[in-house]
């Protein structure tokens, strides 16, 4: 009998496991398909109503998901659907889901403004988002510039692919108040200080969606923020899957103001994604851009003279010391007084003739013949992006990630000087694991500046190769010999002057006789002078940068609010980062051996909703940088309800950037100026308490007064904001505005000043035994900014949508002779309209947007000077083609009139691009 019963119990107990384990893998298959076009719908997000249990359908519209019992309710979502609730009460059927769009505007989920997800109508600050539908309708030519269309932004293009967003203004090439933020990990380049996103970043078809934070956010983002910052987000390759690709083909410098003959334009994507099991995903993608780059062809006078710098009358005819602004070996010059001195102490009858005629009563000044952009510069652009990830569940909550990112790219940048980044390379590595309370990031990014070099100092020692201007002895002492360019430019001058030639035609004439071996423009003897000094350090006197810093990081978030939750919504963080800088002395001074520098910071935010229609959060961060005291940076931000969707928001940020790793080591001669860093080892180096430096004005004027270098700080800015975020007219216009006030303290900026070769205080007023020096400094005034934005957009019946934005940001209380590098137009406005489905089966689109900017009056280290206003117009028409596996045909152009643009001086005039593309699986 015990037998019986012991075979009976195990029976039974072998059904009970049988029927547990049956229950435990029900499974549900299902396809999800737009209601109104009836093509498959990718990446839609199927969850069981009041579980956790959830995945997404793939590229055909398709998903499987395992439940313990029947019935269940899916809930079926996606932006720009409407929220669907299924029941299921077989397995035995596919289940067909009819998913039906939405028009209500204002539903998108952000992340960046709290780091907690909610819908961007109840963000408590100022934030725009972009989508993958965004720039896949967008008629821009690269994903990067769909940017530019958000309200308040400005944008610094100094070349096809390099480009330089800000908002509130403060903006350059290469924008250190400005973060930006791929996938979590800081994109600037380690050397460099500021990030390099359109040559290393996402490819435009692992683009998820981009975050823009406007104005200060350091409280959570840590420093450098003081202006925004860009969250660009990739895909997940358990949500997207299948394979992708995006294949442009255009034509660039059309039209008579053309830079070059029409050439071609072309940007390849590919994207596969891959969900292997429930618990394993992969993703591996690609892009391609090859082009002829814009390159700068303005050639107006330029004097550099005083603190800044101004745009002057005259060219190389007119002018014998004419500096184009992107003609470069120019910049050399020298007062021929000196020479006509020398000559008049020698030559009775020529003193006469140089007294007369005032040779030794004004300046006298005359520059080297320079070469264009154009003629130095290899226009070819090539940037190849490649990246990849392993997706890991760890469990239903937690997902592990081990991903990689790596570009190379030609481009241009303006700083001091322009450079010319060749085959410049940058990785980024992560492994990162994100749980639904908590995540945890480590990651390490890797520079390699290649044969990037100084277009303007490289051009300069070219020249200098080829016929010294001025022979000079060990010590730096002029040593005049024959043979040398100034010399046969003197005598030459003063004997066609002497011999009744007009002054015009004696300046010509010199010059033609001092340029003579000077190699011609295109020719095989200018691209091996050249590319000798371009590939040599400038260490070692050439203009080569071998810059290879690189950057390892790791960071935490972790909610604290299923322990908190009775009283708030509690978030804490913390990051550390360390950079290894190693330019071999050619950027930095580090010719010793690599540097290291570390920064280390946390935060906690607390959050509580007040009488249900008050959020409240209070945030506060601090942070800790080798050779800087720490910083505290609170904020405060508070969202009313007033109505179902509409909502006012307040709030106090502060922001706070540290002086970047250039600002305090660089060591780099650019022009007839060096720029050193604020570390203590230059005051020793360069003996400032026993050879002091001058105010570069002060000797100017003829007053020199010394400058003693101060205690370099953090700069920092407080700033509030008032703003309106709401639906309105039955959900179909959504309109936002808002206003801000910043003050900004310890504003970082340089000071020119001069220095004696020798020693002697006496020498300051001799140029040939003076040097130029800049250093950083602060501001002791406070600067002060305001302005607001203003953005609508309107759902129109049968699926046409219309949509405008007006900003403006404006400069206060600046003190006198202080350069704040503002570059901000006063007013600028986007307009756009569009469909993205209309026509028969709706596989037609377009969108056209027009962007107007007020001119302004730039400021940059390189050269200043007034913008014209910008009139840009950019339009596209696609055609659908569902049956080719949601493929899109697109016929657009970039500055569609092809009007010509600059928006810094010294950059590239930025014309039309005309492209059709052909996109395979990408909606």
């Amino acid at each position: 009998m015990r037998k019986v019963t012991s075979y009976l119990a195990t029976i039974l107990m072998a059904n009970i496991l049988t029927i547990a384990a049956y229950a435990q893998n029900i499974t549900i298959n299902g396809n999800v398909r737009n209601s109104n076009t009836k093509e498959a719908t990718g990446a839609v997000s199927v969850m069981i109503k009041g579980g956790e249990t959830g995945t997404f359908t793939d590229d055909k519209g398709n998903f499987k998901i395992s439940v313990k019992s029947l019935p269940v309710t899916l809930l079926i979502s996606s932006v720009g659907y409407e929220l669907q609730e299924v029941l299921v009460s077989s397995a035995g059927k596919t289940v067909q889901v009819e998913f039906v769009p939405s028009n209500a505007l204002g539903q998108e989920v952000v992340v960046a403004a709290n780091r907690v997800p909610q819908r961007i109508l109840e963000s408590p600050v100022s934030i725009e988002r972009i989508s993958a539908a965004n720039i896949r309708n967008s008629p821009v030519s690269n994903y990067y510039d769909v940017v530019t269309t958000l309200k308040g932004v400005d944008i610094t293009t100094s070349s096809l692919t390099f480009k330089t967003p800000t908002t509130r203004g403060f903006n350059s090439s290469g924008n250190t108040r400005f973060n930006q933020l791929v996938d979590g990990m800081d994109n600037q380049a380690p050397g460099l200080n500021f990030s390099v996103a359109s040559i290393i970043g996402l490819s435009e078809l692992d683009v998820d969606n981009i975050e823009l934070l406007s104005g200060a956010s350091s409280a959570l983002y840590g420093p450098g923020g003081m202006n925004g910052t860009l969250l660009m987000t990739s895909k997940n390759p358990f949500k997207y899957q299948g394979l992708s690709f995006l294949v442009k083909e255009g034509v660039m410098h059309v039209g008579g103001y053309r830079q070059r003959d029409p050439s071609l334009y072309s940007n390849w994507n590919i994207r596969w994604g891959k969900k292997l099991s429930e618990k394993f995903a992969f993703k591996i993608n690609a892009e391609l851009i090859n082009a002829k780059d814009w390159t700068g062809n303005d050639y107006r006078n330029y004097s550099r003279t005083g603190t800044t710098g101004s745009l002057i009358a005259g060219d190389r005819k007119t002018d014998p010391n004419y500096d184009g602004i992107n003609v470069y070996g120019d910049e050399t010059t020298v007062d021929m007084r000196a020479f006509f001195s020398q000559i008049a102490a020698g030559l009775p009858g020529a003193a006469n003739f140089i007294t007369a005629n005032g040779l030794l009563t004004n300046p006298q000044n005359v520059s080297r013949t320079g070469y264009t952009e154009k003629e130095l510069i290899n226009p070819n652009t090539v940037n190849f992006k490649l990246a990849g990830s392993l997706h890991y569940k760890i469990n239903r909550n937690t997902e592990a990630i081990l991903a990689a990112y790596w570009g190379t790219g030609n481009t241009i940048y303006t700083g001091s000087d322009r450079y010319s980044l060749k085959d410049f390379k940058m990785g980024q590595y992560k492994l990162e694991i994100n749980n639904k309370n908590w995540s945890l990031r480590g990651y390490t990014t890797q520079e390699n500046a290649g044969e990037s070099y100084n277009l303007t100092a490289t051009t300069r020692l070219f020249n200098e190769s080829w016929k010294k201007s001025v022979t000079t002895d060990a010590a730096g002492n002029p040593t005049p010999q024959p043979t040398d360019w100034y010399i046969q430019y003197t005598y030459n001058y003063l004997s066609y002057r002497m011999n009744g030639m007009t002054e015009y035609d004696a300046h010509q004439a010199a010059r033609a006789i001092a340029d003579q071996g000077r190699p011609a423009a295109n020719s095989d003897a200018l691209k091996a002078g050249y590319d000798a000094i371009r590939k040599k350090p400038i260490s070692q006197n050439g203009g080569l940068l071998l810059d290879q810093s690189d950057l390892y990081a790791v960071e935490g978030n972790y909610s604290l609010t299923e322990f908190t939750k009775s009283v708030a919504d509690v978030m804490i963080g913390a990051n550390y980062k360390k950079y290894i800088l190693n330019s071999k002395g050619t950027l930095f001074a580090d010719s010793t051996g690599p540097k290291g520098l570390a920064q280390y910071g946390a935060y906690i935010q607390a959050s509580r909703q007040i009488m249900n229609f008050v959020n409240l959060t209070l945030s506060g961060r601090y942070d800790k940088a080798d050779n800087f005291k720490g910083r505290f940076t609170p904020r405060v931000t508070a969202l009313f309800k007033i109505a179902k969707d509409n909502n006012v928001r307040v709030s106090f940020q502060t922001a706070y950037r540290f002086p970047s790793n250039q600002q305090q080591f660089i060591n780099l001669q650019v022009g007839s100026t060096r720029l050193l860093g604020s570390d203590p080892t230059f005051a020793t180096y360069y003996n400032y308490a026993g050879n002091p430096l001058y105010e570069a004005n002060s000797v100017i004027a003829g007053t020199p007064q010394v400058y003693v270098p101060g205690e370099v700080k953090p700069e920092s800015v407080n700033s509030f904001e008032l703003g309106y975020k709401g639906l309105l007219l039955g959900s179909k216009l959504l309109l936002d505005v808002s206003g801000y006030y910043g003050q900004y303290k310890d504003f970082l900026g340089r000071i020119n000043t001069i220095q004696t070769t020798t020693g002697n205080a006496a020498d300051i007023n001799n140029p040939s035994k003076r040097r130029n020096i800049s250093v950083p400094l602060n501001t002791t005034d406070k600067v002060k900014t305001y302005g607001f934005g203003l953005s609508i957009d309107y759902r129109l019946p049968r699926n046409f949508t219309i949509g405008a934005n007006l900003s403006s940001d404006i400069l206060k209380d600046v003190p006198t002779n202080f350069v704040a590098y503002f570059n901000a137009p006063k007013y600028k406005t986007n307009i756009n309209f569009g469909n993205t489905g209309f026509g028969p089966g709706k596989k037609l689109g377009f969108s056209v947007a027009y962007r107007w900017q007020q001119g302004f009056y730039y400021q940059g280290d390189f050269a200043n000077g007034n913008l014209p206003d910008v009139h840009n117009l950019d339009a596209q028409i696609s055609l659908k083609i569902p049956k080719a596996n949601k493929s899109v045909i697109k016929l657009g152009a970039t500055n569609l009139l092809n009007q010509y643009y600059y928006n810094a001086i010294g950059n590239s005039q930025i014309g039309g691009l005309y492209y059709v593309s052909f996109g395979y699986n990408i909606y």
